[in-house]
């Protein structure tokens, strides 16, 4: 389980086709500090199990599930990532649940800067809106943010400057896709709801 709360933005350093596969090679100090085989590390919000490690860098695999339902499909040597080591058992809830499972993707739609934030507008696939409210939690790319205002097929978070600085979001711009993690709470609650519906 994550957090939402990014660690560090690292750099993707080698992308390796698989044919239904790929494998990626990523460098960032700080998650690969004491990172062991069989680790779990969320790369713009994806899940990834570390299969080598060396250095400041590690290595994991990317099956075509996870390409297809998620933005990594796009990524090249180069590309800069958020990254963040599983949450540890005691430590603080920064952000909130976040499973690592992308739900799907949407697309920067616009950005409007202000003097200390920026607001910036994300395209919402249809079938995920119902799980999307004002004031409520989303994942982009892996970071946990706060819903802004929420409409049918778009939603907007307002970003500060740390933010802005030290994650992707920083730098995506408009027709940028970005991986989507709903508040899992919601699934839940509606599966549930639905199952005493069922019963009745």
């Amino acid at each position: 389980m994550f957090t939402g709360i990014v660690e560090e933005l690292g750099e993707v350093t080698a992308v390796e086709n698989l044919g239904d596969a790929s494998r990626f090679r990523l460098r960032g100090p700080v998650v690969t500090e004491g990172a062991r085989h069989g680790d779990s590390i969320a790369v713009n919000g994806v899940c990834l199990t570390v299969v080598e490690h060396d250095g400041d860098e590690f290595t994991a695999d990317v099956m075509a599930e996870t390409l297809n339902r998620s933005s990594l499909g796009v990524l090249t040597a180069g590309s800069r990532v958020n990254l963040e080591r599983p949450t540890a058992v005691g430590a603080r809830l920064g952000g909130h649940i976040v499973q690592g499972h992308v739900d799907g993707t949407g697309e920067v739609l616009e950005r409007t800067p202000s003097e200390h934030w920026e607001i910036v507008k994300i395209s919402l696939p249809a079938d995920l809106a119902r799980y999307v409210v004002e004031k409520g939690s989303i994942t982009v790319d892996g970071i946990s943010l706060t819903v802004v205002t929420a409409g049918d097929d778009h939603f907007t978070v307002s970003l500060i400057p740390t933010t802005l600085a030290l994650t992707t979001l920083g730098h995506k711009q408009p027709g940028d896709p970005v991986n989507l993690e709903v508040d899992v709470i919601a699934k839940y609650v509606e599966r549930l709801l639905a199952g005493q519906g069922a019963t009745r």
